[in-house]
């Protein structure tokens, strides 16, 4: 335990540790495809982002969600098409976060995720049954808990509550990072430590500063 009482450092993943597209239109490019007027369509953006939070809430299958977002579109993708630029949404780990989580290793403080993500993703990104795992330093961290298997997402409070439960920490002694406002504003009133990361600039450096403010620091 820290000074300060942290006895678990929480990471979100997309733009804290693991580089993502931002959008859909770059997952898009990302994948090779040619630009499309779908991407300026703003009711299939709606019907996106709302079977994005079922798909990540754990209520929809990987074919079920590609089917979906392709009948969505209007015949613009095919299932294949959705699945190549869902795959595209996460990319590489932001340079030295593996040194991150030797600090906090280091000081004798446990390591966790907690991700809004969903069941094509998630064994991708722990690199569950791999050998070499893509994201090295998200496979290192203890204790991993997706929202797809929780059956919520963040920012509602029940996820907060439910890795407590999980992992046994109490909500004081967890300091958690996240890119977006919404899930460290719902963190913090969850009674953690929370702070926000920007996914466009350093993390490692982000990281590394909010951590020394809590006592966690390089030996």
């Amino acid at each position: 335990m820290t000074p300060h009482g942290i006895r678990i450092v929480v990471f979100d993943l997309g733009g804290v540790l693991v580089r993502i597209a931002q959008s859909w239109a770059e997952a898009h490019a990302a994948a090779g495809l040619a630009n499309h007027a779908i991407l300026d369509d703003a009711d299939f953006a709606e019907q996106l982002a709302n079977l994005t939070r079922a798909y990540d809430a754990g209520e929809l299958s990987p074919d079920q969600f590609e089917e979906r977002v392709a009948a969505s579109s209007g015949g613009a993708y095919t299932p294949g098409e959705v699945a190549r630029v869902h795959h595209a949404i996460s990319m590489d780990e932001y340079p030295g976060v593996g040194a991150i989580v030797d600090t906090i290793q280091a000081a004798g403080v446990s390591t966790g995720v907690l991700s809004n993500t969903n069941p094509a993703h998630w064994p991708r990104l722990i690199g569950q049954g791999s050998d070499s795992p893509e994201y090295p330093t998200v496979a290192r961290l203890q204790h991993a808990h997706a929202s797809h298997l929780l059956g919520v997402a963040k920012p509602d409070p029940r996820i907060f509550t439910a890795f407590g439960n999980a992992t046994g920490f109490p909500p004081s002694s967890i300091l958690f990072f996240d890119d977006r406002t919404e899930n460290v504003l719902g963190a913090g009133r969850a009674g953690w430590h929370a702070r926000q990361i920007d996914h466009a600039g350093d993390t490692a450096s982000q990281l590394l500063r909010h951590l020394g403010s809590f006592g966690i620091t390089t030996r």
